[in-house]
């Protein structure tokens, strides 16, 4: 409960420390969609699973996907987002494992360049996410109808899943090229690592603390397309 109140307030205060360039002052921030690949390694989950072949080991990448938006004044920057990832290795169908998180964080940077057009600013920023890790069997050799009959092989057949949770740290560089003729709208660049302040303990899919539960730390290089768009009324003009 604690974590969520904390990611609630770090969005709540991104948005609210959020602020523009005198030529956007009164309005609201844009909107910001980013879509790129993030690279971590969960050597302690994955040299555990090694130790059974009957499990696929976790893929050292992830799909993401950001939304959120960003702020700026006085070549002060500000951001907040949710991020949401995906990976998946092995056959879907068969023996195959995958890796999901989702997380909430804010972010500020400030614009190396005086520039209308052009943006370059360092990140850094603070922020939480939730990770699951699940492996599925190959069943292919399970019999439909003893699923159908057994309690024991519907069992049996489910995949495992163990959960963490990390506060992290952010830092990065980001790059946006703004459209001439319409206020707000731009695509960029942005190239972070995300890390956590300390190792946390693998747990089971309902949270329940595991005895000689493997332990990993949060630290994945990240690199997204981005894309923002100011609200309608901001007009056709120029940044």
């Amino acid at each position: 409960m604690k974590a969520w109140i904390l990611a609630a307030a770090l969005l709540i205060s991104g948005a609210s420390m959020a602020q523009k360039k005198k030529n956007w002052d009164n309005y609201l921030p844009m909107s910001t969609i980013g879509i790129g690949v993030g690279f971590q390694e969960f050597d302690g989950l994955n040299n555990r699973i090694a130790n059974f072949p009957q499990y696929r080991d976790l893929r050292d990448y992830t799909a993401v996907l950001q939304l959120g938006w960003m702020k700026e004044r006085n070549r002060v920057i500000s951001m907040s987002n949710i991020t949401l990832g995906s990976s998946m290795s092995g056959d879907r169908n068969r023996q195959s494992s995958t890796t999901r998180f989702a997380g909430i964080g804010a972010d500020f940077g400030y614009d190396l360049l005086k520039q209308d057009r052009v943006m370059l600013y360092p990140i850094a920023g603070i922020g939480y996410e939730w990770y699951q890790a699940k492996f599925y069997r190959d069943n292919s050799n399970v019999n439909f109808n003893d699923v159908l009959t057994s309690p024991i092989v519907q069992t049996g057949i489910s995949p495992v899943a163990f959960n963490n949770s990390f506060f992290n740290y952010k830092l990065g560089m980001g790059l946006n090229l703004f459209a001439p003729k319409e206020k707000g709208a731009s695509v960029g660049l942005q190239a972070a690592y995300i890390g956590s302040f300390q190792d946390r303990e693998w747990r089971g899919k309902s949270n329940q603390d595991l005895a000689n539960a493997p332990e990993d730390r949060l630290g994945r290089f990240q690199i997204s397309l981005v894309l923002t768009k100011a609200p309608m009324w901001y007009g056709k003009k120029g940044r």
